[in-house]
């Protein structure tokens, strides 16, 4: 048998990338790859102190390569005081000892390339940690050589901050220094200053962080609030926001039309696609809450820009099928010539899907992820439908929660930790876990679920080998079927091989007949785990909150 390692290189040999579909020879490996969040605090204690670390990563790498994932994107590892659970990096280049250290990493790089994994790392470069060396020297004096490698400023004429513009953690962006006198800008906690990206020794600093992790292997970055990198050289006020909610966060008051989205980030985000380029093979991925329209500028005028600009938009869309055909449909029309498309389900800073979508329905969410035209990202749990765990006050980790308390906004239920079997907490660890676990983890668990042919674990290894093995799922056209009610029709085409996906977003049984255009095939894969290699021969038939794909024939003719 072949290794994993050479059956995904065999397996991609020859991929040939296009506009809509596989048109040359020049295919990149993350565009046939099925990429796979880890929470690093969530996923696995390998040292009993109940926060996972990289050790507990590694020994669970064998997990990824079951599931059948191609990548493991590591959210931050980096030295941090961990005011944001590493989004506040006090060393670029160093490991935070709570997670392990560089040789613990060096390990699992080498453990995870051997299994044919890649590696992603979270790059958080908008803000530091207050902590972080150069932000202690930027605020030590006025006159301070790296005073510039962040945004100062004087208070406005009544001594208030310079302008009105909001934390997304609430309250004013800018913190007041009473040692020198000014303010400090901060997008996100006090305690994690912007850098200033105008400043070129700022950019060349975070450009070395880079090179430092691709040469020890790493594959690819997914960059943080991307998006937010400039801001307005003006510092004009924010205008204010005329559909804002009392019952949503107070930054959304104003419209951050001078803090986030401003068009020199270009720039910018083109030097650093020129910093990856510089090694072979690797991949740059964009964290962006845009609109469909103003996302695509982020591919780069000559796709010179993010490889991937996340998609989020199913994360934030409503789970109705005429919504999401439309959805996706203005997805792929906006998308540039030669630009690769993405999806994401879940993520460290959203509730569930299965949450969201109701568990009948993460079946028919796995199967819509995984075939659509793109890379898709899983986030860890989701593939054994772990659910948003409820969090009691006393239990709150998350500083959003803190600030912006009572509103839904935390994030912790989206970040306990991932429940390995039926053992004491879950398998995760020895020690109580730094989040409570799910009650329901006894029986959701992968070591249950694995031994359960219809368990939506194995609805997901079963969709990544089907995505794997289909050139029409995994580098194909898209072409949307018309379809009515609870509905979702698509055809996914790679010569001569056409795919039917049609997934049933309701609860009733549907149908759909194609009159004077009968439908011949067979059923390849069921959410529900059975009925595969039934005939197709005319109309589709669906169970409620049943997804299915479907082999069609050559003969077959869908308007």
């Amino acid at each position: 048998m072949l290794s994993g390692a050479k059956l995904r290189k065999r397996q991609r040999a020859g991929a040939r990338v296009g506009t809509r579909g596989w048109e040359s020879m020049n295919a990149h490996w993350w565009q046939t790859a099925v990429i796979y969040q880890i929470y690093p605090r969530s996923f696995q204690d390998g040292d009993g102190d109940g926060v996972g670390d990289l050790r507990g990563i590694m020994r669970r790498l064998p997990h990824l390569v079951e599931l059948g994932v191609d990548a493991l994107w590591l959210s931050p590892i980096f030295r941090s005081p961990m005011a944001d659970f590493g989004y506040d990096v006090a060393d670029y280049t160093a490991i935070d000892p709570l997670f392990g250290t560089l040789d613990d990493f060096d390990a699992l790089a080498h453990a995870a390339h051997a299994l044919g994994l890649k590696i992603i790392l979270d790059l958080v470069p908008n803000h530091t940690s207050d902590q972080h060396p150069w932000f202690i020297e930027s605020r030590a004096s006025r006159d301070n050589p790296k005073r510039d490698w962040y945004i100062w400023r004087d208070g406005a004429a009544d001594g208030g901050p310079p302008n009105n513009w909001q934390s997304d953690f609430g309250g004013s962006a800018w913190q007041r220094d009473d040692a020198t006198g000014q303010y400090y800008y901060h997008a996100f906690l006090s305690a994690q200053p912007d850098l200033n990206w105008r400043k070129a020794d700022v950019r060349a600093a975070i450009y070395d962080a880079m090179r430092f992790w691709m040469r020890r292997g790493v594959d690819g970055f997914r960059v943080d609030v991307i998006w937010h990198l400039i801001k307005d050289a003006e510092f004009r006020d924010n205008p204010p926001n005329p559909d804002f909610r009392p019952d949503r966060p107070s930054h959304e008051a104003v419209l951050p039309l001078y803090t986030t989205d401003r068009p020199e980030v270009h720039d910018i985000i083109k030097e650093m696609r020129a910093v990856t380029d510089e090694f072979p093979e690797r991949l740059l991925i964009g964290e962006i809450y845009l609109p469909i329209e103003r996302l695509m500028a982020y591919y780069g005028r000559d796709l010179d820009g993010l490889h991937l600009p996340f998609n989020f938009a199913l994360i934030s869309a409503p789970w109705n099928a005429r919504g999401l055909a439309t959805l996706i449909g203005e997805y792929e029309k906006a998308l540039p010539p030669g630009g690769w498309p993405n999806w994401v389900l879940g993520n460290h800073d959203r509730p569930r899907i299965t949450s969201r979508a109701g568990a009948d329905q993460a079946g028919v969410a796995a199967m819509l992820l995984l075939t659509l035209r793109g890379t898709p990202t899983i986030y860890y749990g989701d593939e054994i439908g772990m659910e948003q765990v409820p969090i009691a006050r006393e239990q709150v980790r998350d500083p959003l929660e803190r600030n912006v308390p009572g509103i839904g906004v935390g994030r912790d239920g989206c970040r306990t930790p991932m429940q390995w079997e039926e053992a004491p907490n879950a398998g995760f660890s020895i020690s109580d876990p730094w989040l409570p676990l799910d009650d329901a983890h006894p029986m959701r668990n992968v070591a249950v679920q694995r031994e359960d042919k219809a368990s939506i674990y194995n609805l997901y290894r079963r969709l990544i080998a089907l995505r794997r093995a289909h050139r029409a799922l995994n580098s194909g056209t898209y072409r949307s079927v018309a379809a009515d009610g609870d509905l979702l029709l698509f055809i996914r085409e790679y010569e001569h091989e056409r795919m039917l996906v049609a997934l049933n977003l309701g609860d009733e049984p549907a149908q759909v007949s194609f009159p004077g255009h009968p439908l011949t095939g067979r059923l390849v894969l069921s959410t529900f785990g059975d009925r595969t290699g039934e005939p197709l021969d005319g109309d589709v038939a669906l169970r409620g909150n049943e997804g299915a794909i479907f082999a069609l024939s050559g003969d077959s003719h869908v308007p």
